[in-house]
């Protein structure tokens, strides 16, 4: 791997024709990468917070329809208040990681730190893509730019060290990220939303 990328390849052909093509030295375009996933990640926490308050107003009619003892109407809303969990939980583990994303981002210090890091963010981000196409389709598609640019660096930085990545590696990484941020925001949601009347059982599960 590439240790010395500014020393080793100070002359080398590879070198000059990534010149020719980035003139945007690797760190800041790392930092412009950052920044755009910040900005994603925002506007998670804003579509979260609007699924929240939905979801409150939907548990609040469960509770008047069963008040009145009109159990058809509390179950259609309890429905859609587990529709909405789902879509809330899909909203905060995929704000969970990316801020897993961003960290590993701002630990790459070299060229050579790239091949190592960026495959298997890239398998996270092109997973978050298609989970939020649905529900957040402004951020799937700005991920889905930020994802094509990210592999632009990987594919640079294989051809400069001459060591394609391993997709396995990178594959069980990017799972290892998504299931870890998937039980931290389980564990949230429990905190976060309150329990379903007994009733609905059923409708509760996030799943």
């Amino acid at each position: 791997m590439l240790k010395n990328w500014d020393r080793g390849l100070s002359s080398s052909p590879v070198q000059r024709l990534t010149e020719k093509f980035h003139r945007v030295p690797l760190k800041e375009r790392i930092a412009q990468t950052v920044f755009r996933l910040k900005l994603q990640r925002d506007k998670l926490e804003q579509a979260a917070s609007r699924l929240k308050q939905h979801d409150q107003q939907l548990f609040e009619k469960i509770v008047e329809a069963q008040m009145v003892k009109d159990d058809a109407r509390a179950a259609i809303y309890a429905n859609e208040c587990a529709e909405i969990r789902k879509m809330a939980k899909i909203v905060l583990s995929s704000q969970l990681a990316l801020e897993q994303v961003i960290l590993r981002l701002e630990t790459i210090e070299e060229f050579g730190d790239v091949l190592a890091h960026m495959a298997p963010i890239t398998g996270v981000i092109h997973s978050l893509k298609g989970k939020l196409s649905g529900i957040v389709p402004e951020v799937s598609y700005e991920l889905g730019s930020i994802g094509e640019m990210l592999n632009g660096m990987m594919v640079e930085a294989g051809v400069a060290a001459g060591a394609p990545p391993t997709p396995e590696a990178a594959s069980e990484e990017s799972k290892r990220i998504l299931q870890e941020a998937s039980l931290v925001a389980e564990q949230r949601m429990k905190e976060k939303f309150p329990e379903l009347p007994e009733a609905f059982e059923g409708e509760k599960h996030l799943h």
